[in-house]
């Protein structure tokens, strides 16, 4: 891959493998807990999601909020809710305030199918719940937080492929403890920039440097540009202007643009830059 040339790119099969993979386990549930970064929170979908999960219902979950400005979010919250049918709820690492509401929540939308089950004779169940998003969003430290408090395994279940372990969260909810990986597409290429922003997208599938370049041409046309110069004390927000600026130098008296790639993505992926939303509010 050149280095002045951005492309992302996946190796062929990826998709659909994932797919199937995800399909296997959707046969399993009852309600779709869709997890999504908060700094990229249209980038962060599918946009097959509805084909995709069916008519499963879903839960959406705006990750990493403590990243973005919360007056931003709030408006991003009720526009999905609005566009997606769907309840939203606000979540971060740091917190576990969401939780009870998450359960509740999940609880809620299973009921439906529960009542039809029920209706041709069988027991009541717990509803069947599982946490699906692209890579990196913070699958794993949802499923880590719900399951923190109950560490019962439950194993497997009748009709219920054995090799899927659940976890009883409470006496309403079992949760797939495996997350599911929504594939990312490559067919469009800003929203796999965005994705690679914010590591969703392997590092085997792209240069930093050409990431880092296109993340700061981005935040230069932004309302954070002035804040961002003044952060890395630059006129202009360039690989090269921070590099000098650093005194990051290699031979032939060159800057160093390439370690310079690697801590701008990581000040940008630590929040170091500010509170940012990368993706433009859609248009009413």
């Amino acid at each position: 891959m050149k280095k002045d040339k951005l492309h992302i790119h996946w190796y062929p099969g990826h998709i659909a493998k994932a797919e199937r993979q995800l399909k296997e386990k959707l046969n399993l549930v009852d309600v779709i807990i869709e997890v999504r970064d908060a700094r990229i929170p249209l980038s962060s979908s599918y946009s097959n999601i509805e084909k995709l999960l069916g008519d499963k219902p879903r839960l959406l979950l705006l990750n990493k909020a403590d990243l973005v400005d919360k007056d931003e979010l709030a408006k991003w919250c009720e526009y999905l809710k609005e566009s997606t049918n769907c309840p939203v709820i606000v979540t971060d690492a740091k917190g576990n305030n969401e939780l009870s509401a998450v359960v509740k929540t999940a609880v809620e939308l299973s009921e439906p199918k529960i009542q039809v089950l029920m209706a041709k004779g069988l027991l009541r169940r717990p509803a069947r719940a599982m946490v699906v998003g692209m890579p990196n969003v913070g699958k794993s430290s949802v499923i880590n937080k719900l399951t923190k408090s109950s560490k019962t395994k439950i194993g497997a279940k009748a009709g219920v492929t054995r090799q899927q372990q659940w976890v009883r969260i409470n006496p309403k909810l079992d949760l797939l403890d495996t997350p599911g990986i929504i594939p990312t597409r490559q067919d469009d290429q800003l929203q796999a920039t965005k994705l690679a922003f914010v590591s969703s997208v392997s590092e085997n599938a792209y240069s930093p440097e050409p990431v880092a370049k296109a993340l700061l041409e981005m935040l230069s046309n932004s309302e954070r540009a002035t804040s961002i110069k003044e952060h890395y004390k630059t006129e202009e927000l360039t690989l090269e202007a921070i590099a000098n600026n650093r005194n990051w130098i290699i031979r032939g008296d060159n800057p160093d643009t390439e370690r310079t790639a690697i801590y701008v993505l990581k000040d940008f992926r630590e929040g170091r830059l500010g509170k940012i939303i990368l993706d433009e509010f859609p248009l009413a």
